[in-house]
């Protein structure tokens, strides 16, 4: 039985390795990469180029079966038409040039996609939607901490509320206990999205797809909890699920 092919969009270390000189080297979370292989799927890691336009998408997309993205930094705000207000943390353009593009060709083959945190926003944006750059300058209702630091990342911080009919409930069900490293946050929902999960401040916590199983995103980091609350394993479980489907 052939196994699926999660792709994961990648981040760039600015860092020399032990190993080489190198000042720039892609990789993507090792706890995602785990999980991956842990539920039966076969990850690998697509790095950020530096000329989108040569990117020929087609031939990409034919390589795998799913795609994740992950967490990362914030989110360029020229990809949805705002100027970057000072709260806004570090940026990637390279990376936001190539992933919101890769996400719109890959909801046209039909691929399966999961994103992380950053992953739900940059899935919301290629959307057509926005983010807040910052809750706690933007968003008026906030009333809980959405930054959990420095309370380690495998423990849950704040709870979130699932809506019923959602495939999200299936999976985590209607009510579960999260972590939360993030201070943006999907502000206006994006074209065929659906909200399905909220904290209790009323931030966006889960969405997916209106009208098919294609699309399925979550604001915490379940890659950190798995491990302790093995519950969180089972996002990872559907989008090879949806991924072989």
């Amino acid at each position: 039985m052939k196994k699926p092919i999660i792709a994961i969009t990648s981040d760039i270390s600015r860092f020399s390795s032990m190993s080489s000189n190198d000042q720039a080297i892609d990789y993507a979370p090792r706890d995602i990469i785990r999980a991956i292989y842990k539920v039966g799927g076969i990850p690998i890691i697509l790095p950020s180029p530096t000329y989108v336009e040569d990117t020929n998408f087609e031939a990409l997309l034919s390589t795998f079966d799913g795609l994740l993205i992950p967490g990362g930094p914030d989110i360029d705000p020229k990809f949805f038409k705002e100027e970057a207000i000072p709260e806004i943390g570090a940026t990637f353009y390279e990376r936001d040039q190539f992933e919101i593009p890769l996400i719109q060709e890959a909801q046209k083959y039909g691929k399966a996609i999961l994103g992380i945190c950053r992953g739900i926003q940059a899935i919301n944006i290629a959307c057509g939607g926005n983010v807040y750059q910052d809750l706690a300058k933007q968003y008026s209702n906030l009333k809980i901490k959405h930054r959990q630091s420095p309370t380690e990342g495998s423990f849950p911080t704040h709870k979130i509320k699932v809506e019923k009919d959602s495939r999200l409930a299936k999976i985590v069900g209607y009510e579960s206990f999260v972590n939360s490293r993030h201070h943006q946050a999907i502000k206006d929902l994006g074209k065929n999205l659906k909200i399905t999960a909220t904290s209790s401040d009323g931030v966006i916590e889960g969405i997916e797809s209106k009208n098919s199983d294609r699309i399925l995103a979550v604001q915490w980091h379940p890659e950190s909890m798995w491990q302790v609350f093995p519950d969180q394993l089972k996002l990872f479980e559907d989008l090879v699920k949806r991924a072989g489907n």
